[in-house]
């Protein structure tokens, strides 16, 4: 994935409301960004941070810079819009770059499905096999070299883990992608410290038959590539 038009460079001053964040840019222009991640984002929004942003045609947003990576000021990228995972991990899939997602014909998004009124991410199907039922989720949180998920308690993704169990019960193919935007981790968990109750989850859906997967992108401020699994540590 190409940013184009390339990005552009800022200090992060604030990250503020959530969907908002003040940088000043080498020229000294004060500019307010729309930051697209709901998360706490802990570690990726620190004052002096290196901020990558991207800007709009749009004349009518209120705020026509999107915040997209940080680099932090040890070094770090880490991209912080999370609507980028989906189309990065289907450029993935349709690259051939995920092996264990390849042999499919047909790839669908966002299709409604489970008892709790939820849109998987992506359908898989041919007409050999069943049918694959994809759900994606972001990886910011780092200690060291552990990446974990989520930031936050999360009952969107407890929700999620229940509807993919369901899947795998009716002899479905469900798929956990956790699509790790940090280029310091070097492994994935749950994070039971934030969430145990997601942690408890995932390990009862792993067992349930639900395939968990760490794919770590390769990260820089002209481009994203999802490329390398990291292992799983439940």
């Amino acid at each position: 994935m190409k940013f184009s038009p390339a990005l552009q460079q800022a200090t992060l001053i604030q990250r503020y409301k959530r969907f908002l964040a003040d940088v000043i840019t080498p020229e000294g222009e004060h500019l307010t960004l729309h930051c697209p991640n709901t998360g706490a984002m802990t570690g990726c929004a620190t004052p002096g941070d290196t901020v990558w942003y991207s800007t709009s045609a749009n004349l009518k947003r209120k705020y026509a810079h999107t915040w997209e990576i940080t680099e932090t000021q040890q070094g770090a990228f880490i991209c912080v819009n999370t609507q980028r995972a989906n189309p990065l991990v289907k450029e993935a899939i349709d690259a051939g770059l995920i092996p264990e997602l390849m042999g499919y014909s047909t790839l669908k998004g966002e299709v409604k499905y489970g008892e709790e009124g939820s849109r998987i991410d992506f359908m898989l199907q041919a007409d050999d096999r069943p049918e694959c039922y994809i759900e994606v989720k972001s990886v910011t949180l780092a200690d060291r070299d552990n990446g974990y998920f989520p930031d936050a308690v999360t009952l969107r993704g407890q929700k999620h883990l229940r509807e993919l169990m369901s899947v795998a019960a009716a002899g479905k193919r469900a798929v956990l992608l956790f699509a790790v935007l940090h280029s310091a981790i070097e492994r994935f968990s749950p994070a039971r410290h934030i969430d145990p109750k997601y942690a408890q989850l995932l390990n009862e859906a792993q067992k349930q038959g639900v395939e968990v997967f760490a794919y770590k992108a390769e990260l820089s401020a002209d481009n994203m590539t999802l490329k390398s699994t990291l292992p799983v540590v439940l």
